[in-house]
């Protein structure tokens, strides 16, 4: 005879998480879900665009919620605030000169982090060189991660291409560093070979600050870490713009920060120390280049963390029916296979990401810290194919299914219960074979 499949409902109402002895297990209350959620995309977020008063509002509730909730400060902190800077660099005056002849400013251009920084001569730059024959739009994404000091020699052949990408370094960028040591320099020229160099630039560079919020829960194993994350940025407001110019983010990412909210007053309830150390964080500027995602990877030993549920739009229903949610990046790791067996004899069924050829596993931040080895994976239920309010200013509460989403925060702390309780450990992700 079959045994009878509970619905969540019923499996929380009539048991705890194993890490837990609760008489009285707490609940992820729908109420509270839709209360927060509400809070966040409102439009006294003003969509929460980085370098905001919106955002800052945003991060104050997120910072008021996780005090409600009792979370301890990350360790060397005194607040939930994660506060750094970015720098926002201005390319100013440049000279370039190869075999001692000056390069026209046309034929050259600068990428470089540095306030101002001068190579009298050519040693300890490498020199690359691209080819009339090469695919420079292709070999321009590995130049572009370069590091240290070095110097690209393009053929003429790529004139057009070589101005579209000048004009686009002519733009101020954002770095998460000055760096007054390393750039590289591109120039258009015949040569496959020269004997000298000089290169003077000089930027003008303003500090920005960004802050994600965090909090913990320490475990017994204080150094074995779960980490629920999810962006709390969005848009904004976009000035020229017919009707509706307020991007309110609701399912992108206010579904996602509400979620880690509310598993982190549903884990710090439990009334009892977890096995592993439960950590909490919403990220800021997700939307803008994964600053928020790259600043925390640097504060914390990544080979502490045993797993990152990151949380990206949960607020509609999914492709596959009715209580199911999908996996970013599911071959990567055991991660993926960890959740459907811990589900089991639920209604609730964990997938593999039904979109591939989107690469969503590269676009939120989860692939931050996937790339230095973490079982880093984005669960998510929207049918982001035919989604028809991404990125839009009808991105908002009202499109969504409160119930629904209530539902996939509680199979995502069902899920998350080997993990905190030590039963189960995900395999490692290779850094190796990720872009």
């Amino acid at each position: 005879m079959k045994k009878p499949i509970l619905s969540l409902l019923t499996f929380f109402a009539a048991s705890s998480l194993s890490i837990t002895s609760c008489q009285t297990p707490p609940e992820v209350n729908q109420e509270d879900v839709t209360r927060i959620i509400t809070t966040l995309a409102s439009d006294e977020m003003e969509g929460r665009m980085i370098f905001t008063p919106g955002i800052e509002k945003a991060s104050q509730f997120i910072q008021e919620e996780f005090k409600k909730a009792g979370l301890e400060y990350l360790e060397g902190m005194d607040s939930y605030n994660q506060q750094f800077n970015i720098y926002s660099i201005t390319p100013g005056n440049a000279i370039i000169s190869v075999d001692g002849k000056v390069v026209e400013p046309q034929n050259f251009l600068t990428m470089s982090s540095a306030e101002s920084l001068e190579w009298p001569e050519l040693e300890g730059v490498t020199v690359h060189t691209v080819a009339a024959s090469d695919n420079f739009q292709s070999k321009y994404g590995e130049i572009s991660r370069m590091s240290g000091k070095n110097l690209v020699l393009v053929d003429p052949a790529h004139k057009d291409f070589f101005g579209r990408v000048k004009n686009f370094t002519l733009r101020a960028n954002r770095a998460t560093e000055v760096n007054n040591n390393d750039a590289t320099v591109m120039v258009l020229t015949n040569n496959t070979a020269i004997k000298s160099l000089n290169v003077k630039i000089e930027n003008t560079v303003k500090a920005q600050s960004l802050s994600n919020v965090t909090g913990k829960i320490t475990g017994n194993r204080e150094n074995e870490i779960v980490l629920f994350g999810a962006h709390y940025d969005h848009l904004g407001i976009r000035e020229g713009m017919e009707g509706d110019n307020l991007f309110n983010g609701a399912n992108d990412d206010a579904s996602g920060t509400t979620a880690v909210i509310t598993l982190a007053k549903y884990f710090a309830a439990m009334g009892k120390k977890p096995e592993r150390t439960i950590v909490f964080v919403a990220f800021t500027a997700e939307e803008s280049g994964g600053y928020g995602s790259r600043h925390f990877s640097e504060q914390l030993n990544p080979d502490e963390i045993v797993a990152m549920f990151n949380i990206e739009m949960i607020g509609k229903g999914a492709k596959e029916g009715p209580n199911t949610a999908w996996i970013t990046g599911f071959e990567k790791s055991s991660f993926g296979k960890l959740l459907q067996e811990a589900v089991e004899g639920t209604e609730y069924t964990f997938y593999p990401d039904p979109y591939p050829t989107q690469n969503l596993f590269y676009r939120s931040d989860n692939a931050t810290l996937a790339r230095l080895g973490v079982p880093a994976h984005s669960i998510s239920t929207t049918q982001i194919d035919i989604d028809q309010d991404y990125h839009k200013a009808s991105d908002e509460v009202s499109t969504l299914d409160m119930a629904h989403m209530t539902n996939t925060i509680k199979a995502i702390a069902k899920a998350a219960e080997r993990m905190i309780s030590g039963e189960q450990t995900p395999t490692r992700v290779d850094p190796s074979g990720l872009r």
